[in-house]
This record gives C-alpha cells, structure tokens and sequence, in this order.
C-alpha cells in the first residue's frame, strides 16, 4: 500500500520520513542499511559455508568461508558498479534457474524418496536430538523453545521483498508494478519454500544423524538423488544464491545513495555522485562494499558460530524495519495519498492484523540469550547511526532533515552525469 503510493527510492526510510517525520525516516533508514549491509555476507556466506564444500567435495572452515564469500561480493560488486542493464540480466537468468531448479528439485525429491521408500511421515513430527523437554515451550525471559525458535526460519527466508520498492524509481509504472511484485514474491517464495521444506524432511532419514552434517540439505539431495543430478541442482543453488546477493548489494546501494542524495549520510557529498561512465552510483557501491567486506571480517574472526549471528541480525533487523512501517501505516492509513493502481480493498484490515501479530510474535524470540551477539551488532550500529545523527542535528538544526521533492532517480542520474 505505501510502496504504490510513495514510490521513491530509499522505502521505508522514505515512508517514515514523509508520513512520520524527517528524524524518525532517518533512524528507519539507518537501520535498513544496517540490515542491508549484513544480509548480503548472511546471504553470500551461505554459498561459501553449506553449498560450495558439498558440490566440489572439500572440507569448509571459517577461514576459507569467509575468503570465499569476499570473492562473491567483489564480483557482485563489481556487476553492481558497472552496469545496472547487466545485472538485471543477470538476475532475471539466475530466477529463472532458481525457479525451473526449485520445482524441479522439491518435485524429484518428493517422487524419487517415494519410490525408493526414503520418505519418513514420522520426521515432520520428530524432535530429533532435542529434549523433549519444553520443547513446545514459549519459554521464559531469555528462552524460548525450540519449536518457537524455528519460526525464525520464516522471518529469513521470507524476507527482501521491499527491494522491488527500493528500486521503484528505476521501474516503469512503480505505483501498480512494485507491491504486485512484492506480494507476489512473498507468496512464490513461501509456497514453493514449504514445499521444499516437506519434501527435504520427508527424506532427511534419520534427524539425529543428519544434525551432525554442516550441510544437511545437500546431504539430503545427494542421497536421494545421486551426485550427478545434485551436483547440477546445487550449481543452480549457487547462481540463485549468487543472484539474491547481488539484488540485495544493489538495493543496499541504491538506500545509501538516496540518503545521500538528500543529504543525510555519512559522507554524502562523495556518496551522492554518479559515474558519467557507467551511470550508476559507484561511489556508494565502493563504500557499501568495503563495509559489508568489514563485516564480514568482524563476525568470522570474533564469533563462534559467524553463520548464525549473521543470520540472526539479518532476520531480526527486519523485523524492526516491518514493524515499523507497519505501525506508521495504521496511523497514517486514512491520510495517504490516493492510488487507484493497488489497493488490497475489503483484505486491508485481516492482513493488517495477521501482520501485527505475527511482528509481536517474531520479535518476542530475539529475546532469548542466543541472539546476544546480534545485539550487540543492532546495539553498535545504533551508536554510530546516533552520534552521526546527533552531530548532524547540532551542526546544520532540524532543516538539514527536510525531505526534497520526489524527483526520479533517471533525471538524476542523467543530471549528475551532465555536471561530471
């Protein structure tokens, strides 16, 4: 519903700002940088951590992982950077492999375990090596039980779909095409995701054994489907991975160089350019780049388990970003401005409240213990964001936060290439 209304790059940082007020737009925008910088390692990692060891048979280490997913992000980078027609490209090829991979995958693993007498009803009810124990519990102030915990599976994989309404300014008809895409996606991706999800555990043999594997899902796919056929599957894994990756480094460039653009972000007077060669914002890409190198270089060296608390902050900085924008849209519903493009009609209210609820609920796990590293990440992305934010105010007052007129990303491009 905002999304085709106010369709400008920069999403939620641009809702809030506009609908609530300019400080607050600010600390909404600085915290989806903060999730974008580190979703694009969680998603690169995961190449480099769970899929690459199986498919070329090597053992993964946290040394290697991390080296591996720096090269992926130099080379996202540098499509990123350079053209934005062939990373479009790009990703609309990767897709389409991870959708005839996807189907084709979940549909082979259903009939083949079928047929070969490795699907096990009894998985989807088995608790595997955990304790039976609390193990259906909400928990108490720092805990929560395992089968709540894996709701948190969800606040991950279904999430990203707000970068079609980063790239709005880039898109022709944003006002009708962006929130069909981003519903649209969301419905794709959990549809086909459970599906695979059954069929995985359908045929995972026996839990208990399989939790020791760093690679469980591969190992299921080999064992069902033998080495040559998941070997081919897994290469699409790879440039559907690859591709999530790059769309999410480009949505994360493309949120620095609006804040930027209007004059809030740390560096902008550098940040805000755009390359009269390749007519992209390269300076932000570089920027975002080295960050997100910076990150990854953090988490590998200091944490004991990087896989989980990049994941962990990737999940739950959304939440708070959808939360947000979900909240400024029950206040400000009635005053938004007219579309007759998209409009959910008589499902606005029912998907509202399953929204609010489902919010309330995914937020309430991050408060078990497991999740303190990701705090701290959250806590010390916050500080900076404040004393950059504190500074601001103090030097250029409240009207350095006024919000410009919406102006297309294109006219600007086009404008900064003519200065340059």
């Amino acid at each position: 519903m905002l999304a085709s209304r106010i369709p400008v790059t920069g999403y939620a940082y641009q809702w809030t700002s506009r609908l609530a007020n300019p400080v607050l737009g600010w600390i909404i925008g600085w915290v989806s940088f903060s999730f974008l910088a580190i979703v694009v390692v969680a998603v690169d990692y995961t190449i480099a951590g769970t899929v690459l060891p199986v498919l070329l048979n090597y053992e993964g280490t946290t040394l290697n992982a991390a080296l591996i997913t720096g090269v992926v992000v130099l080379c996202q980078a540098a499509l990123v950077s350079q053209s934005t027609r062939w990373t479009e490209r790009v990703n609309n090829a990767a897709v389409s492999a991870e959708l005839i991979g996807m189907v084709t995958l979940t549909a082979l693993l259903f009939i083949v375990a079928a047929i070969r007498g490795q699907a096990d009803g009894d998985n989807l009810f088995s608790k595997g090596a955990l304790p039976d124990a609390d193990f259906w519990s909400f928990g108490d102030w720092n805990t929560a039980g395992p089968w709540m915990l894996g709701f948190l599976l969800g606040s991950f994989t279904i999430v990203g779909f707000e970068s079609a309404a980063n790239l709005a300014e880039q898109t022709n008809d944003p006002e009708r095409v962006v929130p069909r895409a981003m519903w649209q996606a969301v419905l794709a991706s959990g549809v086909l995701g459970f599906l695979f999800l059954l069929a995985v555990t359908l045929a995972a043999g026996d839990p208990v054994a399989l939790a020791q594997s760093g690679t469980p899902v591969a190992d299921v796919i080999e064992k069902v489907l033998g080495s040559v056929v998941s070997t081919l599957l897994l290469i699409m894994v790879v440039l559907a991975i690859f591709a999530c990756g790059m769309v999410i480094m480009l949505t994360g460039t493309r949120l620095t160089w609006a804040m930027a653009r209007d004059e809030r972000f740390p560096g902008w007077k550098v940040l805000n350019k755009v390359s009269p060669r390749t007519h992209t914002p390269f300076n932000a890409t570089v920027f975002y780049t080295v960050l997100a190198l910076a990150i990854l270089a953090v988490f590998t060296s200091v944490s004991s388990n990087a896989l989980f608390t990049l994941f962990s902050a990737a999940s739950l900085l959304p939440a708070i970003i959808y939360a947000s924008t979900v909240v400024l849209f029950i206040v400000k519903r009635k005053s938004l401005p007219a579309s007759d493009k998209f409009n959910l009609g008589r499902w606005e209210i029912p998907v509202v409240v399953v929204a609010v609820v489902w919010l309330v609920f995914e937020l309430s796990l991050f408060r078990d213990s497991s999740f303190k590293e990701t705090w701290l990440y959250v806590l010390a992305m916050m500080v900076v964001g404040g004393i950059y934010l504190v500074a601001l105010l103090a030097t250029r007052g409240r009207a350095a936060l006024a919000m410009p007129e919406m102006t297309s990303i294109d006219a600007e491009f086009d404008r900064e290439a003519n200065v340059s």
